[in-house]
């Protein structure tokens, strides 16, 4: 399903990557679904009640332990896990749309979230407050963020202790409905977990 030097990959376990606000999420649960294997979105095991952070050892016992599995898609950015996840993953899909994309989206799905008082994780829901308090806007961290992980998951594609790895690189819807598609069409509409997939 993924492309490498013109040759097709054999993708069984993924971690995507990218900043808030950036897709990662929604091309993590489309693509677990496509494929027909489990996911985990890291937030959702870092964040407990209260917007309490889980203590390390527990969220990498957890992470350990979900990764354990052949087949899986993980989604989320925390440094205190990537080892486990990059170590057993064969696949890194990069969400990087230009800045301007990601604040425009992050901007209307913070104030949906706000609005509706969608529950995310754990009973945690956003509050107005975080708008204006700089130190929990995720606003302003995903504009200030956005040159760190460019430049974080650059260097990481570069670096030789990641060449077990397939890098994708997904910067426009385009590319993203793409990769989605060969997804679905690897496994002809269905789900078949005994097999690696292939995107070709």
């Amino acid at each position: 399903m993924a492309r490498s030097g013109g040759h097709t990959v054999s993708v069984q376990r993924i971690s995507v990557v990218g900043n808030a606000g950036s897709g990662k999420t929604t091309v993590a649960s489309r693509l677990a679904d496509a494929l027909g294997i489990p996911r985990l979105e890291l937030d959702s095991v870092f964040h407990q009640p209260g917007w309490q952070p889980l203590d390390t050892e527990t969220f990498r016992e957890k992470v350990a332990a979900f990764t354990t599995g052949p087949r899986w898609v993980v989604d989320g950015n925390y440094s205190a896990v990537r080892d486990i996840i990059w170590d057993r993953a064969d696949t890194v899909v990069w969400v990087d749309p230009p800045r301007y994309r990601v604040m425009r989206q992050l901007t209307w799905r913070t104030l949906r979230r706000m609005a509706t008082r969608a529950e995310l994780w754990n009973g945690n829901r956003e509050s107005w407050r975080f708008l204006f308090r700089r130190d929990e806007s995720i606003i302003a961290w995903a504009w200030t963020s956005h040159r760190k992980y460019r430049e974080r998951y650059a260097r990481a594609q570069a670096d030789q202790a990641h060449s077990h790895l397939t890098f994708i690189r997904l910067r426009t819807p385009g590319e993203s409905a793409e990769l989605l598609r060969a997804a679905a069409d690897s496994h002809g509409g269905q789900a078949d977990t005994s097999k690696p997939s292939h995107f070709p």
